[in-house]
């Protein structure tokens, strides 16, 4: 007869698995993976310093003060970022002036409103003044005389308000605040072109004036 075998067998039990604690070689590897010692955090200090500028680093290095001492408003005007109104906003009182100057250069040359009424005043003055009787040299010279002679004066004040308006144009930056930049060159150009075209009208007018380019006509001796 045959007996039976009443001895437990042994099996696995897959409940049972290592654990990292029975396991200390596994575990230190484990930990050596999972911690990096070459990642280090960024102190909040060390990030401060680096939004600062280099120049205000390198001054701050000279005043016998720490990079970390320094806060925004001791920062220098040139070390923050140029605000866009104000760099749109620059010459434009200048260019301003500059055009001004050039248009009354124009003006001067060609002739104002202005200038033809008050030509036109002592035109009728002129004949309120003959209509008495008088010679034909005193009719020339009340009627059409006088008339040119205002019209060149009055194109010769615009002349020289063109010539000075330029002339301060260019000579402002030299007086004065020093500026942050030089003057653009467009209002260099224009105040030059006022200034240009005031000392032709100032030669204009005073050759007008003085009857210098065509002088009054001069009435003939009766026949006889």
């Amino acid at each position: 007869m045959r007996h039976m075998n009443t001895t437990p067998s042994k099996t696995t039990d897959l409940s049972k698995t290592a654990s990292p604690a029975d396991d200390p070689e596994k575990s230190s590897a484990d930990a050596a993976v999972t911690e990096d010692p070459t990642a280090t955090a960024v102190p909040a200090e060390d990030r401060d310093e680096a939004a600062v500028p280099a120049e205000a680093t390198d001054q701050a290095e000279d005043d016998g003060l720490e990079p970390e001492d320094l806060e925004p408003e001791d920062l220098e005007p040139e070390d923050l970022e140029p605000d866009p109104f104000t760099e749109a906003r620059h010459g434009v009182g200048a260019g301003a002036t500059a055009v001004v100057s050039a248009a009354l250069g124009i003006v001067a040359l060609t002739g104002a409103w202005s200038g033809r009424v008050a030509a036109e005043r002592e035109t009728l003055m002129g004949q309120i003044q003959t209509a008495g009787g008088s010679s034909a040299a005193q009719q020339i010279s009340e009627i059409y005389g006088d008339a040119w002679h205002t019209t060149a004066l009055v194109n010769g004040v615009f002349a020289v308000l063109a010539l000075l308006v330029g002339a301060f144009v260019l000579a402002r930056p030299a007086f004065g605040t020093p500026a942050t930049r030089p003057q653009p060159a467009w209002i260099r150009a224009v105040a030059l072109a006022g200034v240009a075209l005031g000392t032709l009208g100032v030669l204009i007018s005073a050759g007008m004036y003085f009857d210098l380019f065509l002088s009054l006509p001069v009435a003939g001796t009766p026949a006889g």
